[in-house]
C-alpha cells in the first residue's frame, strides 16, 4: 500500500511537471526551458540530501549517471513532444511506451503477483491505452515527428526508471543526484554548442523551475517506491502520469476529452484498487 502510494503521488507530479514543461517549450526553444529546469531539479535533491542521506557508492555512481544520460534525453523529448501537441494525444502514448519496459524487466527479475495484481496490472495497462486512444473529430492529429518524439520520450523515461530501480537500495538519494548532475551537464553541453539556434526567445521561468522542482519529487516518490514495492505494480501506476497532464491540458487550454478517455480514467483508478488489494 505504501508502495501504491508512492507510485500515485509519483504519478501526479510527473503529469503536473509535464504539463509545465510542455506549455513552457512552447514560448522558447526546448533547450531554453529545459536549461532552467533541469538545475532546478538537481537543486531540490541537494537540499533534500541532509534529511535523506546518500551514499556515493559504485552502484550509485553507475546507475545513477546511466538514469542521467536517459533524463537528458527525456527531458527533451518530452517537452519537445508536449510544445508541439496535442498533450492529450502525445502524453499518454509516451506513458504507454515507458511502462512497457519496466514492466518486462521486473516480471524478467522474477516478480509474482497474486490474484487482484494479475487483473489489475493489465487493467492498468488498457487504462493507459484507453487516455491515449484516438483523436476524435474535434481534436488535433498529431503530426508523425511528433508521434516519433512521443515513442523516443517514453522510451527514455523507462530507461531512466529502470535504472533508479537497480541503484542499490540504501543509497539514499545519491542515484537521483548523481542522475540529475549528469543530465544538467549533458543538457548544458548540448545548449551551448546549439546556442545560435536557439532563437532569442526568453523562457518562461516560473514554468521551467516549477517543472524541475516537480520532476524532483517525481523521480524522489518513484525511487521510494520501487525500493518498497515491485517495479512491475510501481511502474505501471507511474505510467498513469498522463492524467494529471490530461485534465491540466483540458482545463488551462481548453484541449478536448475524448469519451474513451474518461473511460481511461475510470479504468485506472479500478485497476489502481486491484493492484492496492494485491
Amino acid at each position: 500500500m505504501i508502495a501504491l502510494m508512492l507510485a500515485l503521488g509519483s504519478s501526479l507530479a510527473y503529469g503536473c511537471a509535464d504539463f509545465l514543461g510542455g506549455l513552457g517549450a512552447r514560448k522558447a526553444h526546448v533547450l531554453r526551458t529545459v536549461m532552467i529546469a533541469a538545475p532546478a531539479s538537481l537543486a531540490v535533491e541537494l537540499l533534500l540530501w541532509p534529511f535523506l542521506g546518500a551514499s556515493f557508492s559504485a552502484g550509485a555512481l553507475g546507475w545513477g549517471a546511466a538514469s542521467g544520460i536517459a533524463s537528458a534525453a527525456a527531458f527533451a523529448l518530452l517537452y519537445r513532444t508536449l510544445a508541439i501537441g496535442p498533450m492529450n494525444v502525445l502524453s499518454p502514448v509516451t506513458a504507454l511506451v515507458s511502462a512497457t519496459l519496466p514492466v518486462a524487466v521486473g516480471l524478467l527479475q522474477g516478480e509474482l503477483l497474486g490474484a487482484a495484481g494479475l487483473v489489475g496490472l493489465p487493467l492498468a495497462l488498457v487504462a493507459v491505452i484507453l487516455v491515449s486512444a484516438g483523436h476524435g473529430a474535434g481534436s488535433a492529429r498529431p503530426s508523425r515527428t511528433a508521434l516519433l518524439s512521443a515513442f523516443g520520450a517514453g522510451g527514455a523515461i523507462a530507461l531512466q526508471l529502470v535504472f533508479l530501480h537497480q541503484a542499490p537500495s540504501d543509497t539514499g538519494v545519491a542515484p537521483l543526484i548523481i542522475g540529475r548532475a549528469v543530465s544538467s551537464a549533458v543538457i548544458l553541453a548540448a545548449a551551448g554548442l546549439m546556442y545560435r539556434r536557439l532563437g532569442s526567445e526568453r523562457p518562461a521561468y516560473a514554468m521551467s523551475t516549477a517543472a524541475g522542482v516537480l520532476d524532483s519529487m517525481a523521480n524522489l516518490l518513484f525511487l521510494l517506491a520501487s525500493r518498497s514495492g515491485d517495479l512491475t505494480v510501481v511502474a505501471v501506476i507511474t505510467a498513469l502520469y498522463p492524467a494529471g497532464t490530461v485534465l491540466l491540458a483540458r482545463g488551462v487550454l481548453a484541449e478536448r476529452i475524448r469519451r474513451g478517455q474518461l473511460v481511461g480514467l475510470g479504468t485506472a483508478a479500478v485497476a489502481v484498487s486491484l493492484l492496492a488489494l494485491a
